[in-house]
């Protein structure tokens, strides 16, 4: 929970399932918090953990493209007050849309606005809309804000179409509706060390279940350092321009799939049990197996200067 500056009193809420917290996720937040602050009244975002997909078509696992921790870090970023994040149950998602109306806007969270986006549902099976919303509000005392859809081109910025863009391999279209850098999170573990041979040392980075990893191939982007409670807090705020590797290493046999970075210019770094970042920046080419360690090498020296021209 962020804190709250204005007490007990009435606020504006947003709801929604923010992964992503992408361009159209930021437009309808951002307005939340221009109300409130307007208002003179706390701005809370609600949403829901675990993913409601997961729980309504279970095996469904939906790729994650923000970590829990990672939502509440950018929704904060954008000025809410609160952050309420709703434990989503089977009972919960059986919740109807006047019943999530006045217990949770109307008298837990005391809405005076509810703003989201035109193409927002609620309630069991999807049974509530916008148009839902404006004649609960009416009934319970909240006014009800819609925020357009913002688009790109044809098509309107959704988390479902960035996970699209990621199968591909496509990181820079997902940078474009994400408005940054897509990101990878994990904890630094011991690998087969094949990069430190090479003269190459990568951090493997063992990504929590499900999480959205971009297509296999060789990338550029940066490995940041990001502290995390009970975890070694080493190199806190660094991050470094990094050629990253994201599959399974066809030049070798029999190895899973992994996200490993190597930061240039850095052989010093002991990363082992660090929580760290990995964004990427744009996509290299495909994994290729090479027929020589020779010409694997004079590979990654093209991808390390590829990696420095586009990231300096």
């Amino acid at each position: 929970m962020g804190p709250s500056v204005q007490g007990s009193g009435r606020s504006v809420v947003t709801i929604g399932v923010y992964d992503g917290v992408h361009r159209g996720h930021q437009r309808v937040v951002e307005r939340a918090v221009a109300v409130a602050r307007e208002r003179g009244l706390r701005s809370v975002a609600v949403t829901f953990e675990p993913h409601p997909e997961e729980v309504v078509r279970p095996g469904s696992h939906p790729q994650r493209l923000t970590s829990p921790r990672r939502r509440a870090e950018l929704l904060a970023g954008l000025g809410v007050d609160e952050i309420d994040v709703v434990e989503f149950t089977l009972d919960v998602s059986r919740t109807g849309p006047d019943d999530f109306a006045q217990n949770v806007l109307a008298e837990r969270l005391r809405a005076a606005v509810v703003v989201v986006g035109e193409n927002f549902v609620f309630g069991h099976q999807a049974s509530g809309d916008v148009e839902t919303l404006r004649t609960l509000g009416d009934k319970y005392d909240f006014e009800v804000e819609i925020v357009p859809l913002l688009s790109e081109g044809l098509d309107p910025i959704s988390s479902s179409a960035i996970r699209e863009r990621l199968v591909e391999g496509d990181v820079e279209g997902a940078r474009e509706q994400l408005g940054r850098p897509h990101r990878v999170e994990g904890v630094v573990v011991r690998g087969y060390q094949r990069g430190r041979q090479l003269g190459f040392p990568t951090a493997n980075v063992e990504t929590p279940q499900h999480t959205a990893i971009p297509a296999d191939g060789v990338y550029a982007g940066w490995l940041e350092c990001v502290p995390v409670a009970n975890l070694p807090a080493l190199y806190v705020g660094e991050r470094w321009p990094a050629a990253i590797s994201v599959g399974t290493n066809p030049t070798f046999e029999g190895v899973p799939r992994t996200v490993e970075a190597y930061a240039l210019d850095r052989d010093d770094l002991e990363l082992y049990g660090v929580h760290v970042a990995v964004e990427f920046a744009a996509r290299l080419r495909g994994n290729t197996r090479f027929e020589s360690i020779d010409a694997l090498i004079a590979q990654i020296h093209a991808d390390v200067e590829a990696t420095r021209r586009l990231t300096s």
